[in-house]
Formats: structure tokens, sequence, C-alpha cells
């Protein structure tokens, strides 16, 4: 395919959703239940909603919307030691602008910058280190977030800084890794999925071998998918197909952009400057081993939390918040009592509705596919 009009052709999507549905019923009714997909990439979720792919599923086929956005599993403790940070005067912190608004216990970035913190929007972390660059007088800060998509442009820039001794740069990292997170999602014995759509843009850096434990241990199918509407149409299919054959397999739809080994030269910077941790928190998952990273001793002049005293601490969720119950697939967001009410995208109360990669603001903006359910004409009214 050369051209965009090519992944949006009307008449190819109908026939593959034609494929789809003739299979997914044969399953359906073999299995007595719905066939559980999840698309574990944000990314997914957003475009499924915004081409109205959801609704022109059959009903059998049941998407999960999963833990794909960094964003929205960032806890509630990180984001008060950013802002703990953000507030000490002799700082700037940049971060991506999409985690200005995530709440924390006491505020976000967004009001600590109201209340006279000095939060800048960058573009990338090359932006923060030419802030450093400029300000030798102050300390500025990187908010690192991400999975393995944007871990090595982190890792390159503290290697650059570390290389032109810019010591008054450092990076806040919250980056975390999309596989022991898939592995604690299927280890829970209360999962109910059937396959999975593997996440495009973390799959370009890490390829398509790391996900061969899901089919060879668990059994379960994963397709690694574009973005465009036929992309993701094409991967369900691919992963209902398997289903129906009985197969579970790693297939690479994504084949224009990702490879089975990955990126070698973005893998060698993030091992590089980065190790695990032990274990991080995600909201709505609790504590996983492993699947995060933190930066390395040779690098550690360049860790803010090395650099500056943090809170620290675990924060809960309020009670009423359901951001975890969606992201485990257990809920749809416009089950939880506070959608499209207390909890829209202007004010949100949970860390689903902050992004619009986010499970919660893609149902609030686009509908959600749902017309039957009470919430659906509260969010169409206020949006």
């Amino acid at each position: 395919m050369k051209f965009i009009d090519e992944f949006r052709d009307h008449a190819r999507a109908r026939q593959i959703l034609e494929h789809i549905t003739t299979l997914v019923a044969r399953l359906a009714e073999q299995r007595g239940g719905p066939v559980r997909i999840m698309e574990v990439c944000g990314g997914h979720t957003h475009a499924i909603f915004h081409y109205g792919l959801e609704a022109m599923l059959p009903p059998e086929l049941e998407l999960i919307h999963g833990p794909g956005c960094p964003v929205c599993v960032l806890p509630m403790g990180r984001v008060d030691d950013c802002v703990a940070i953000a507030e000490r005067p002799e700082v700037i912190l940049t971060t991506f602008g999409d985690a200005i608004r995530v709440p924390g216990s006491r505020k976000s970035l967004m009001q600590a910058k109201a209340d006279g913190a000095d939060v800048r929007i960058v573009y990338s972390p090359t932006d923060a280190l030419a802030l450093a660059r400029k300000h030798p007088d102050r300390e500025v800060v990187f908010f690192g977030l991400g999975f393995e998509t944007t871990i090595p442009s982190t890792a390159l820039t503290i290697a650059q800084a570390e290389r032109e001794g810019v010591g008054n740069f450092s990076v806040f990292c919250n980056h975390i890794t999309i596989i022991p997170t898939l592995q604690a999602i299927l280890d829970n014995p209360d999962h109910r999925l059937d396959g999975f759509l593997g996440p495009g843009h973390v799959s370009m850096i890490i390829g398509t071998d790391p996900y061969r434990f899901i089919a060879e241990r668990y059994g379960c199918p994963v397709v690694v998918s574009g973005f465009e509407p036929l992309d993701i149409l094409q991967s369900l299919l691919m992963v209902v197909r398997q289903l129906h054959d009985g197969r579970a397999e790693v297939e690479n739809q994504y084949q224009r952009l990702v490879t089975s080994d990955g990126n070698l030269t973005a893998l060698e910077a993030f091992h590089r400057v980065y190790e695990p941790r032990e274990s991080c928190e995600w909201r709505g998952l609790g504590s996983i081993a492993e699947s995060g990273v933190q930066i390395k001793d040779a690098y550690g002049a360049y860790d803010a939390e090395r650099k500056f005293a943090v809170p620290n601490q675990q924060v809960a969720d309020p009670d009423n918040c359901r951001c975890g119950d969606v992201l485990t697939g257990n809920l749809k967001p416009w089950q939880c009592e506070l959608f499209g009410k207390r909890c829209t995208p202007d004010q949100p109360r949970g860390a689903l509705m902050v992004s619009s990669e986010g499970a919660c603001a893609a149902y609030y903006q686009y509908g959600g596919g749902n017309v039957d359910s009470p919430n659906h004409s509260t969010s169409q009214a206020e949006s």
C-alpha cells in the first residue's frame, strides 16, 4: 500500500468484517460466550473509537482496552513526587503535554504551574536538554514517561548530556515496559482473554519475538497491528482465524515497520542507560515485578530521584474511581458512576480520562459505541 486511502477502503473493510462475523459466530457458539481480544496499545483504543470500529464488529466479539497508555497507568503517588520536584524554586520541570493534567492526590502539574511552579511543555527530551543549556543557573528536569517507544530517546538524551557535561539536566524516570505487564495480566486467574492485538509502536523497538511466550506458555494468539482502520480489522481477523484453527502464534500484520528482532540501535541505547526496577506500581494493576526501568549508576548524576528528595509514597485512587477495573477488562467506562458526570476530559478524576489514548476519554469523545448505556447520552450532551 502506498497511499493512506488504501488503509481506509470501505469496500475492503466490509469484506474483512464479513469474514470476522462468520468466524466469530462459530467460535461463540462453540464456546458459549463471546470472543475477548485485548488491544494492548492506547493508540489502538483511540483509533478503534475514532473510526467507529467497535460499533461495526459483531456483538460476539468483545474488545478489552488494555494498559498500553503510559499516562493512564501512572499512579497518583508518582504524580505527587513530580509535583514536589516542580515546586522547588530552582527547578524548571518539563513534560509532555498529555501528562500535565494527570491528577495527583494534591494537585496536577497544571495546578502546580498555576500556583507558581515553572512547568513547561516540551515535545522531546532534547528540548529539555536545550533548556538546561540555556539556563545553567536552573535545574531542568524532564518527566520521563512511556513504554519502550520513548525510552531510547530519553536514554540518548541522558548520554548526550553526559558527553557535553550538562550537569543541571536530569530525568524523573517513570518509563515502563510491556512484557512483564502482559505476563502479570495473563497470570491473573480471573483473566478471560482469548487473544491480543500487539502494540505497533512498542514493537517497532522490541520486535515481535518477545511476545512468543504468550502463545507458547498461555496459548493466546498475538497479532502485532498497525493503526489504520484496515490494519486493525485485518489484525482482528488474523487473531480470530488462529482461534478458529486452534492455533496460538505470534503474527506480524505491521510488517511495513516492525521486524522480529526490533530496532537494535534503539535497544542498545536503552540497555546502556537503563536497568530494570525491582518492581513498579501501576495505576489499577498494583505493583508488577521488573515492569519499569531506572537509570543505571553510571548515569546517576542525571537521575532526578537521586538529585532531589521526593516523597515516594503510594497513594490509593479514590474509592469510586474504577480505572483499574476498566484497565483489566472487568468494566466498561460508561459503567463507572463518575463517567461523564464528575469525571470528564476537562475535569478528570481518573487517568483514563486524561490522555486521548485512555479508554474513558475515547468513550467520552466518540460515544463508546454503546447507545444503550445510560451514560452514553450524558457524555454526548456534555461534550
